[in-house]
Parts: C-alpha cells; structure tokens; sequence
C-alpha cells in the first residue's frame, strides 16, 4: 500500500514538473509575455445550442491571471520537486532496509557454514585416529602372524583403479553426514574384529611358546629312553618317566620352552633339579644338576641357560634326566626334541 501511495504521488509531481518547465520560457522573455496578455482572448464553450462566447481581457487583468497561473505553476513545480525528491528518499530506505537484511541473512549462513566445517573437521579428525589405531593394530598382527611386509604394508595406501564412469551428482550435507556414519560404523566393525583376531594370535603365540621343543642341551646322545626300561640300580624293570641324555659335565642346560620356574632345588632320587610351568598344561623337569642356575618365580625364555649338567642325587654318571608333563602326566619328550629340530 505504501508503494502504491508513494508511485501515485510521483506521478503527479512528475506531471506538474514537466508543466513548469514547459512555461519557464515565457517568465525568462517579458516582451513576449506581454505580446502574448495583450491579444489574450477568452473562449467559454457552452453546453447548449448557444455555441461559443469571447471574452476581451484588459492587459492588467490578463497579467494578473497570468501572473497567478505561473505563480500556480511554480509551486505545483515546486511542489513536484519536493514529492519526487520524498519519494527517492523513500526508496532509498527501503532499498537500505533490504540490503540491511541481505546482509544479516549472508552473516547467519557463513556462521552455520562456519560451525559445519569445524563440525566435520572434528569428525574427520576422529576417524583419522581411529584409521591410526586400526593401522597400529594391523601392523602388529602382521608382525605376530610371521607376515610378509611388503604383503601387508600399512604405511603405504592400496593403489585402487577402474573405468571411467559418468560424475554423479554432488554429496548434499545430509548425505555427507551419512556416508560419515556408516564410515564410522565400519571402522569400529573392523576394530573389533581385529581386536578378536589379535586375542586369538596372542593366545596361538603363547600355546607355541608354551609348547615345549628343542634339545635342553647342544650336544650329547640319548643314553636312556621314555617308557619301561631295566632299573640300573635295582635290575629291575620300571617306567622311566623322561629320557636320559649324556653329556660332558658342566654343560650349559637350556630351556625347552619360556615359563616360571615353579621348583628349583633339591628332591630325592632327582638331585638338584629344576621345573618349569609353561601355561597350556605343559610342565618341564631338569634333574641330576651340578648347579641350578635360576630360583623359584623366575621368567625364563626359550634357550635360556638354567642349569649346569651333573651327576647329583641317583645317578650313575653326568647326564641329565628330562621330564616333559602335560596336563598332569608324563609323555615322551622325544617328540617334543624331534619337533624343534624339525
């Protein structure tokens, strides 16, 4: 409605502007007013059957009407000026008020593009922490697996390849975020069958550390087998519940497997002996020693020297006496020193 007001009233000063300007000639030429006021006649058009009438001014009269009319002219130009130039004004706001508003509405949006950004930079910052761990975590099964490295390189990005295809249309904010998600949801899925994987190698890693193999010493021969065997201080026949493996004395014993040492000391009929715990079920015993080496709550790895060879409690000679139990009764070590050569 404003508007509207505002057109009209431009209209009509606009009207009476171009009326003003069209009589300025004549207030600029006084000679030719007057010319014109002396030879003013009136015409009055009448609506009956009289037709016309004319009407003579007197020169005064005629330049007190013209006079009047151009007095009229110029404030209706005045008049026009100053409505032309309230209108302008009034549009001139407006048009401020608009931009006012314009500029309010681009500050809002760079203010959310603005949050969104830092937003998806703090969820890209997540996910490329979580691919860091899954790397981390990839690398040592690759390591505990005996994998190859080239094979299984997580420093170095898969190359990746295909046909060209036609562009698809660009990633709304919405689908952006869902494609974030599900990014998430795999990572994790992946983590925690990597976490599994890992549990299940570390425990396969320990039941073959566990697992008692190789020989406990460097060098020697077999002088006495696992099983019934005659007795060489009784004659009689008895189980021999390890192997006897003669050797020069003082040799280092290692060994079989890593563990705690569950007994170090002294037993009847073993001498000084030494026994280690595996895990797994799995327990090994080092008798007739010149010398323990270790004590009792030690860890011991695989090879580690843990005794010198003797001849101490029921021995006929240096040699030692090697048991390997599992799960609570004695078996064959042969098989265990066959499968370390092996």
């Amino acid at each position: 409605m404003r508007l509207c007001i505002h057109a009209a009233i431009g209209r009509v000063g606009a009207v009476l502007a171009a009326a003003g300007r069209r009589c300025m000639p004549l207030l600029l030429q006084p000679r030719r007013l007057l010319q014109r006021l002396r030879t003013m006649n009136l015409i009055l058009l009448c609506r009956d059957a009289r037709g016309t009438r004319h009407i003579r001014l007197s020169p005064a009269l005629a330049a007190g009407v013209a006079l009047s009319a151009l007095a009229l002219l110029a404030a209706s130009t005045g008049l026009g000026f100053l409505m032309a130039r309230s209108l302008d004004t009034g549009r001139l706001a407006t048009l401020q008020h608009g931009l006012l508003e314009q500029q309010q509405a681009v500050a809002q949006l760079r203010e959310a593009a603005e949050q969104r950004s830092h937003a998806l930079a703090l969820r890209v910052a997540g996910l490329h922490a979580q691919f860091m761990r899954l790397n981390a975590l990839g690398s040592r099964l690759a390591g505990m697996a005996r994998l190859d490295d080239g094979e299984f390189d997580f420093s170095v990005v898969p190359g990746t390849g295909g046909e060209e295809e036609a562009p698809l249309a660009p990633l709304r904010p919405m689908d952006l975020d869902a494609e974030l998600d599900a990014l998430q949801h795999q990572l994790q899925a992946q983590r925690s069958q990597l976490s599994l994987l890992a549990a299940l190698l570390v425990d396969r890693r320990l039941g073959e550390e566990a697992r008692p193999q190789g020989h406990p010493l460097a060098s020697g021969y077999l002088s006495s087998g696992f099983g019934s065997r005659i007795d060489p201080f009784t004659g009689q026949r008895r189980h021999h519940r390890g192997v006897d493996i003669a050797a020069g004395a003082g040799a280092e014993i290692r060994a079989a497997a890593g563990g705690i040492v569950s007994w170090a000391g002294a037993r009847e009929g073993y001498g000084r002996v030494v026994e280690i715990t595996h895990g797994n079920g799995y327990m090994t015993r080092y008798a007739h020693n010149a010398r323990n080496l270790v004590g009792v709550g030690e860890r011991v790895q695989q090879g580690d020297a843990i005794a010198l060879l003797g001849a101490s409690g029921r021995a006929t000679g240096p040699h030692l006496h090697f048991e390997v139990w599992q799960d609570g009764r004695p078996v064959d070590p042969q098989r265990f020193i066959r499968a370390g050569r092996g």
